[in-house]
């Protein structure tokens, strides 16, 4: 018979007064009364097949929740496989909470079997990274391990807990602590005030909103800002959603290697209202290369310090009271001119092109309009790393908070896959489908077993071209020539179906919408193998630096 040791079942009651609904991981010797524990409680314990995959499940249940997710490895090298997904939740300001296991306290401290010093190692990849030193910490520091990655800025934390304190004796009466939520802020009267006077004497404002605005909940306060003072929106690529892309004042999206379309929105502007931006997501010198915009920077905490972002008026609070506040502070509506038209029109152009490009391999153009037909509004979308990512933020409309995922912050690879499995459980009225390369792809593909396993239904679409496309892509423009991106693919079918999953193979431009539809409809796992013809990519950057205007 199983026992479990009192310690194990005291950091899973006060998981559950988290709130924690699932734990993505592997388990490891040092680590199984906790895992035993998780089998009576209301949490369920999805088994990964990398300890990455765990992290990035993590990161993508807390961005789309809010709530930190949590990810559990063993000591040692377990560990350490989590830290990629646990620096990319930190770097997109995203809730985790990682847990590992380590060795007993009575060898941590000599040179001894597995031992690493983890602390230290998650310490610069996280808000706070800690030992529990006995079995009476638990409450603590779980309760501030929770409190930490959820609240200001949101990011990942981390705790290892020793083999032996996992395993102790606790007082009967040691409980889990009560969760105090933290109320919203209202911004400072005279900050908004401050502001006012900057918008009294703007010429042409431009609003720039990023995933903060996205975890803030604030889409409807900044509609109603945008039309109540006639202001056009562009967004970040991982605030994409935030602002939808069909509303009179949309520019797009803001974040390409090239001066883009969107850009001029930003060249015209004498005033940066920016809401919920964060400067991981874009480097502020491609929008204010001169430094002469006055900015005005809304948040629930303040901006970091940048050359090229110097804020003129800081506003710190929640989100849609300081717009409602600053809303009603100014009294003057500004006139959008063409340049917001044109912008949409040209972007809506290359949409409209690509989807009746018949060529095969298929134009990305093609099968990004492909996959908006395919998806619904409110359906999620994960864009990988990788020229994937360059087509689709750029082009791919949306029109509500969090239904295309992207990582901005790190930009790490292979996050798509164990990032859908996530966000299905998150979200499981929504369809979930991960665009990917190739290269990405095969990162973490191993992932579909537990989605297969765990009865979890989505989409992968992996855009095919043998090579490392993006790399291919900037070696092209800045070198005239590349190497060592190229590598061979699996048969993607067979791969599929040895997983139990359902694999299609495109062969003709016509077949991946009727393909995407039928997948989407299916209550399985589904892999689409998509050839890709990049040749546009070069065409692409060419195009946007002879542009000088959309005018």
């Amino acid at each position: 018979m199983s026992t479990q040791a009192d310690a194990a079942r005291l950091l899973v009651r006060a998981l559950e007064a988290e709130g924690v609904e699932y734990v993505f991981g592997i388990p490891g010797e040092e680590n199984i009364h906790f895992v035993d524990a998780l089998n009576d409680s209301s949490i369920r314990y999805v088994l990964v097949r990398h300890e990455q995959g765990a992290a990035f499940m993590a990161e993508m249940y807390g961005r789309l929740t809010g709530k930190a997710g949590v990810a559990s490895a063993t000591l040692g090298p377990g560990a350490i496989n989590l830290q990629l997904g646990v620096a990319d939740a930190t770097t997109n300001s995203t809730p985790v909470v990682a847990i590992t296991a380590q060795v007993g306290l009575d060898r941590i401290y000599k040179e001894s079997h597995q031992v690493v010093d983890l602390v230290s190692l998650f310490r610069p990849i996280t808000k706070w990274a800690e030992l529990v030193p006995t079995a009476q910490a638990l409450p603590e520091m779980i309760r501030k391990a929770f409190k930490t990655a959820q609240t200001e800025r949101p990011g990942a934390v981390y705790l290892a807990i020793p083999e032996d304190v996992e395993s102790a004796s606790v007082p009967d009466d040691l409980r889990p602590l009560p969760v105090n939520v933290v109320r919203a802020q209202d911004p400072s009267p005279s900050q908004i005030a401050r502001a006012a006077d900057v918008l009294t004497t703007a010429r042409r404002p431009i609003i720039l909103a990023g995933h903060g605005a996205t975890r803030a909940g604030a889409s409807h306060a900044l509609v109603r800002f945008s039309e109540q003072l006639g202001l056009p929106v562009a967004t970040t690529f991982n605030g994409k959603g935030v602002f939808p892309d069909d509303h009179r004042n949309a520019l797009g999206a803001v974040g390409f290697m090239r001066h883009d379309y969107v850009n001029f929105g930003f060249d015209e502007a004498d005033v940066l209202i920016s809401v919920g931006y964060e400067l991981q997501e874009f480097d502020p010198v491609k929008i204010n290369p001169h430094r002469d915009k006055q900015i005005i920077h809304i948040h629930q905490f303040p901006a970091e310090v940048d050359d090229h972002y110097p804020v003129s008026v800081g506003i710190q609070g929640d989100i849609s009271r300081s717009l409602h506040a600053l809303g009603e502070a100014v009294h003057r509506r500004f006139e959008i001119n063409g340049t917001g038209e044109k912008i949409r029109q040209m972007i809506a152009g290359e949409l409209s092109s690509g989807a009746v490009d018949d060529r095969f391999p298929m134009s990305p153009r093609r099968v990004v309009s492909d996959i908006r037909q395919a998806m619904r509004r409110e359906d999620i979308v994960l864009a990988d790393t990788g020229a994937v990512k360059m087509w689709m933020a750029r082009m791919y409309p949306t029109y509500a908070p969090n239904t295309m995922l992207v990582s901005n912050g790190l930009s790490s690879m292979g996050f798509s896959v164990p990032g859908a499995l996530a966000a299905k459980l998150a979200l499981p009225d929504r369809r979930v489908l991960a665009a990917t390369g190739d290269g990405a792809f095969l990162m973490n593909s191993q992932e579909i077993e537990t989605a297969v396993r765990e009865r979890v239904p989505f989409v992968i679409l992996v855009w095919v071209d043998d090579a490392y496309g993006l790399i291919e892509w900037k070696m092209d423009l800045e070198l005239g020539r590349n190497s060592n991106i190229a590598f061979g693919n699996p048969d993607f079918v067979k791969y599929a179906e040895s997983f139990g999953a359902k694999g299609y193979r495109i062969t003709a431009a016509a077949d991946l919408l009727p393909t995407l539809r039928k997948a989407l409809s299916d209550d399985t796992v589904s892999i689409i193998a998509v050839p890709v013809d990049y040749t546009d990519n070069l065409a692409l950057t060419t195009k946007l630096g002879d542009l000088t205007g959309p005018f």
